[in-house]
């Protein structure tokens, strides 16, 4: 089976297209199992910012449009069983490298964020964040809280 190599781009196009569906982390991105629940609120002051970033995900979205992509490209050399060994191995390769991709392109900046409650209470959250500069020490903020998770915003 000949491929040709603007089908392969056409896949790989489309896998890092799926990948910036990944939602936010950020203090105003809410997922939808979040919507109209009801969330705990407190208030408290910032104590310190230090940057962090976030890990990607590896999934089964870079996993993949990779794999197919290195199966293709490996069927194309050899003949035979020659043919076959490299299209598995342009399969796990491509995998891994699809894997790899994924997690470079949903790595994002974030903050950990030091507050000092109103109820004394010091905690430390991690969230995503467009700027490093979006909070300040000694700025009031809100903490909305739900379960374990838990975001920040600006009072």
């Amino acid at each position: 089976m000949k491929v040709s190599l603007g089908f392969i781009c056409g896949i790989g196009i489309l896998s890092l297209t799926l990948m910036g569906c990944v939602s936010g982390l950020q203090g105003s991105s809410y997922s939808r199992s979040e919507a109209l629940q009801i969330q705990d609120l407190e208030f408290g002051i910032l104590l310190s910012t230090r940057p962090v970033v976030i890990q990607g995900t590896q999934s089964e979205k870079g996993q993949f449009p990779g794999a197919i992509i290195g199966g293709v490209a490996g069927s194309s050399i050899g003949e035979g069983k020659g043919k076959e060994i490299f299209m598995i191995l342009g399969a796990v390769g491509g995998a891994v490298i699809g894997s790899m991709v994924e997690e470079k392109a949903t790595r994002t900046q974030g903050l950990e964020l030091s507050i000092r409650l109103d109820s004394s209470r010091i905690i430390s959250i991690v969230q995503e964040v467009e700027t490093i500069n979006e909070f300040q020490k000694g700025q009031r903020v809100r903490v909305l809280v739900q379960g374990q998770l838990a975001r920040v915003s600006p009072e």
